[in-house]
């Protein structure tokens, strides 16, 4: 099989938010049948949904892998666990020691049980896209237009970048 552009994107909010952050990223490059192409810097972004939290760190990357759409979410749940990520039923937009996203997978629309890409939200949220926009301007949101075209209509003002 051809190796596929993956993005993924990373955020933190608990402990050392950008060591973690910046260890995902290495632990991603070490992932069976993947390279990391492009990793983004670091974004420090307000607390989103659940506003009563410390603020994000934020990044993405860029992988070329063969593994297979869940295969590779399966891989970025693990190295969440690694990190200290436990998983609550019903808990959404909470603190977290790693999130890590699966934003899109080539150009491909996912909608299983476990998985949906692009990410549902993706093409609204500017904590995400800044970071993409550094690694994948050109990535196709199907369904919404590309990374850069969308983030071009998108308020960023809040979000500080703060380095790789």
């Amino acid at each position: 099989m051809d190796s596929v552009l993956a993005c993924v994107g990373l955020g933190a909010n608990l402990g050392d938010a950008c060591g973690t952050v910046r260890a995902a990223m290495q632990a991603l490059a070490q992932l069976p049948c993947t390279r990391l192409q492009a990793g983004s810097s670091l974004y420090r972004t307000p607390a989103w949904g659940n506003e009563a939290q410390p603020p994000f760190i934020n990044a993405a990357v860029t992988l070329a892998t063969t593994l297979a759409p869940l295969e590779l979410l399966d891989q970025l749940l693990a190295i969440e666990q690694r990190f200290g990520r436990v998983r609550l039923p019903g808990e959404r937009w909470g603190p977290r020691t790693l999130d890590l996203d699966l934003l899109l997978y080539a150009d491909q629309v996912i909608d299983l049980p476990r998985l949906t890409v692009p990410h549902p939200y993706l093409h609204e949220r500017a904590f995400a896209l800044l970071p993409l926009a550094e690694v994948a301007p050109e990535a196709l949101i199907p369904g919404h237009g590309t990374v850069r075209a969308l983030l071009d209509g998108i308020q960023t003002c809040a979000i500080e970048r703060i380095g790789g």
